[in-house]
């Protein structure tokens, strides 16, 4: 394996200085990155621009209704300006570049939409992982996702998330996994087809040339499919992955998602919904057991009505008595000690 070149730990470096140096420290919550943009920053919509030959075609219109409007997917529909356009084109967020062309059926667009290893970040994101690792190798890269994940055991047992502040209202997270220090790999196969999209998706608008030349490489996954930049295996060192991954369970010092490096990938899921049930259901786990705790057993003692009260007498309440009592004792043993009391005489 190559050392990462210094232009790209620079690069790397750079951008994250950027980020931390953007908002004062002073004025950074204490969420990590990878929570602050789970709980607030949602996902770019990718844009699928279709013929407007397409709108005329009831089996188009029908198959395409799910993803208009309120769509779980992060994708919107477009109408393509070109009045020659005859094939539907995926495009990344912000940008023109193509990820994919082609004929629209329902047996093209499931891929575009989820495959078994987008399935698969899912699941772990919502199970509490802080980052995936996503490994996008050929046959034989094994042993560099092999190394990819005993440095992240590492980093685990050495690296702590930042110390909650209950008082501050800016620093708690929303719905979702209780908050941990987790990470995990996710291998991708380059040579299968079923993954193929998921892999651009994951190499960027940038580096699309790396599937064609079979270059594995690796990028880190956080909150709802965000990835903060891909780099090949033979150029990715220890000291990156540590960068990249310690920069995700640090404070967040950036809030604006824009102001932050990495790109989206494309993800069949309703996040707001998905996060609210994961959150229910770490509470109701974290609540006390009724059972566990034993039965309870209240007992209602009615108030006395009038007619079960004793009857009052006008006298005053025996402590009342006693005190007095006490205080006239006091006063004649004080006044016979001063008569019989022996009078000194001067000279």
């Amino acid at each position: 394996m190559t050392v990462l070149t210094r232009q790209r730990r620079a690069s790397l470096a750079l951008a994250i200085a950027l980020v931390a140096a953007a908002v004062p420290t002073t004025d950074a919550c204490t969420i990590p990155v990878f929570r602050f943009a789970l709980d607030r920053w949602d996902a770019d919509a990718f844009r699928l621009v279709i013929p407007a030959a397409w709108n005329t075609r009831p089996d188009l219109v029908k198959l395409l209704v799910p993803l208009r409007g309120n769509g779980e997917a992060n994708v919107r529909i477009e109408e393509s300006p070109d009045p020659t356009a005859t094939d539907a084109q995926l495009l990344f967020p912000n940008t023109d570049a193509a990820l994919w062309s082609g004929k629209l059926d329902a047996a093209t667009l499931a891929p575009l939409l989820e495959s078994p290893a987008r399935r698969e970040l899912v699941k772990r994101i919502l199970a509490g992982d802080s980052l995936v690792w996503v490994v996008c190798t050929g046959t034989s890269d094994s042993a560099e996702a092999q190394r990819i994940e005993k440095r992240l055991r590492y980093l685990e047992q050495v690296a702590t998330l930042p110390t909650q502040d209950p008082s501050d209202a800016d620093s708690q997270p929303g719905p979702g996994p209780p908050l941990a220090l987790r990470f995990s790999v996710l291998r991708v196969a380059l040579a299968d087809p079923a993954e193929r999209l998921f892999a651009a998706m994951l190499a960027g608008p940038n580096h699309q040339d790396w599937l064609a030349k079979g270059t594995s490489f690796a990028a880190p996954v956080f909150a709802k499919g965000r990835v903060l930049g891909a780099w090949p295996l033979a150029e990715l060192d220890d000291p990156a992955i540590e960068d990249a991954s310690l920069f995700l369970i640090g404070r967040c010092s950036c809030r604006v998602k824009d102001s932050n490096p990495g790109w989206d990938v494309l993800l069949n899921i309703d996040w707001q919904r998905a996060l609210a049930q994961v959150g229910k259901s770490a509470n109701a786990q974290a609540a006390p057991s009724a059972e566990a705790a034993g039965p309870i057993t209240v007992t209602a003692v009615p108030s006395p009505t009038a007619a079960d009260r004793p009857p009052t007498t006008g006298s005053l309440p025996w402590p009342t008595i006693g005190c007095v009592v006490v205080a006239i004792v006091s006063i004649l043993a004080g006044a016979f000690l001063w008569r019989v009391a022996p009078i000194k005489r001067h000279p």
